[in-house]
């Protein structure tokens, strides 16, 4: 009798130890969590999904909140050495909780890395000291143990401002800056509210030549007064004057049915998307660009040229550091500024340039509210900063990463 027990308890054991196998080799695991270069980047087991990641506020004090659903701790050395503001837990049995705490007006930018599923970023605030994840030997030493980011809170405004010029202004004396206004001529672009786009984005372009000609860039302006340029003439400029990077300025625009709904900046940089809204917009904007463009123009060969392109990777990292410093500077001073994120799409205008390029859709002129906004000097003024600020924080990382 007592052996039948036995067997029976040990088919039960048995039972359990293979349903609790199966039950957790689908389970999708946080294995890493690191700070690098003012960014949260977090490390999946199996790919992941940013519709999986549920954002809030908590106030008193001020915490931005990230639930991950459907994730669990993979071991419990994840939330170490991240410092005393972001703490990772397990919330409960399939959230693993991201809380980024006591910095009042931060606005943090989340995003998803273009080829890799299996991470997600999350900016951290520039003005706090993070301690990156460095293995445990090495905490010992308080210089590689404390990260600073920035300047302290108790410089004036004025004064990072200047030291900023003074730090940059020379050291990228021959990294040329291509900006491309777009539209022009005959081809409005979007119009709304008696309001053109090709207007606009030739005053904000000419905004950021001039923001970043104050931090020693030399720019170059595909057009500077209103004229139309063929496909052909934008997409080679870039290499021809040998730029470093390559950013064509656009606004957007919808059908009047959804033009109090839709709104927000958005950039982009080049590859192939099946999101149906990016598939919009690229068509929308390389429907004007394509007049003129003659027969030779190839889609097969733009295709190859976006999926085999060698700068899409640097294109990505230059537009994120360009959409976050827009989002930033907006918001310090406009309420409901809304992110429309970085995205991806075939943009023709982006296909010749061999180097870093992006294109930012600044805001939607056919919004009403959005519209006011882009035409006012504060407005376009502070996009033009933050693009500016993009473009540098971009360089001087890459210039890190190459050892200049």
């Amino acid at each position: 009798m007592g052996k039948i027990v036995r067997v029976k308890l040990f088919k039960f054991v048995l039972l359990s130890f293979f349903t609790t196998v199966l039950l957790f080799s689908g389970v999708n695991t946080l294995q890493k969590a690191r700070i690098e270069k003012g960014e949260l980047n977090l490390y999946f087991s199996k790919s992941f999904s940013k519709s999986n990641v549920h954002h809030f506020t908590l106030k008193n004090p001020h915490r931005e909140i990230y639930d991950l659903k459907g994730i669990r701790l993979g071991h419990k050395r994840v939330p170490l050495g991240l410092g005393s503001y972001v703490r990772i837990a397990q919330n409960s049995p399939d959230t693993v909780r991201v809380v980024i705490g006591n910095i009042s007006g931060y606005q943090p930018l989340a995003y998803q890395p273009m080829l890799s599923t299996k991470e997600y970023c999350i900016s951290l605030p520039k003005t706090t000291k993070m301690i990156p994840s460095l293995p445990a030997k090495r905490y010992k030493n308080p210089k590689i143990n404390i990260q600073v980011t920035s300047k302290p809170e108790k410089y004036t405004k004025a004064a990072k401002v200047t030291k900023v010029l003074k730090t940059s202004k020379g050291s990228h004396r021959h990294d040329l800056i291509v900006i491309d206004a777009g539209h022009g001529g005959h081809d409005s672009g979007a119009v709304a509210g008696g309001k053109k786009e090709k207007d606009l984005v030739l005053s904000i372009s000419k905004r950021v030549a001039k923001e970043l000609k104050i931090r020693g860039y030399p720019v170059y302006l595909t057009r500077n007064k209103n004229r139309f340029l063929k496909l052909s003439q934008r997409t080679h400029i870039a290499d021809k004057k040998g730029a470093v990077a390559f950013i064509s300025i656009h606004a957007n625009s919808v059908a009047k049915k959804h033009r109090h709904k839709v709104r927000g900046v958005e950039t982009f940089f080049l590859q192939n998307t099946r999101d149906a809204r990016s598939q919009r917009i690229a068509a929308r904007e390389n429907a004007a660009v394509l007049k003129g463009a003659g027969s030779r123009l190839s889609k097969t060969v733009i295709i190859d040229s976006v999926l085999n392109g060698p700068k899409i990777v640097q294109s990505n990292k230059l537009a994120i550091d360009v959409h976050r410093r827009i989002m930033t500077n907006l918001r310090t001073k406009y309420r409901g500024v809304k992110d429309g994120g970085v995205r991806h799409a075939p943009f023709y205008v982006l296909v010749g340039a061999s180097r870093p390029s992006i294109l930012v859709e600044v805001g939607y002129i056919s919004n009403p509210k959005e519209r006011k906004r882009l035409f006012t000097l504060r407005y376009q003024e502070l996009i033009a900063k933050g693009i500016a600020e993009g473009v540098d924080n971009y360089l001087n990382n890459r210039k890190k990463e190459i050892d200049f």
